[in-house]
């Protein structure tokens, strides 16, 4: 699996209500569900202080792998890398 790093590009997130997981992506016009959560890294205390601590979800979609981050500060979340190969759990 090889992630091509991409320019952020800004997306809407739709989150689960208790737990704050990314449950659905749209980009542009697209839908993206989520089908599975393969990592999470909180960067709380190693952060650039303009931008101010982000959490990096890697998620599984049925197009993509996606890598997105979600910038507390500013509340936006990102697209900043992505993988088309879709590895499924054998």
């Amino acid at each position: 699996m090889a992630f091509i790093r991409v320019e952020p590009v800004e997306v809407r997130v739709r989150t689960d209500w208790f737990s704050g997981r990314p449950r659905e992506i749209t980009w542009g016009s697209e839908r993206l569900p989520i089908t599975r959560l393969t990592a999470v890294r909180e960067e709380a205390s190693a952060h650039p202080v303009i931008t101010g601590p982000r959490t990096l979800f890697e998620v599984d979609t049925p197009r993509a792998r996606l890598s997105l981050s979600f910038q507390h500060r500013s509340r936006r979340w990102t697209v900043t890398g992505h993988d088309d190969e879709v590895r499924t759990a054998a």
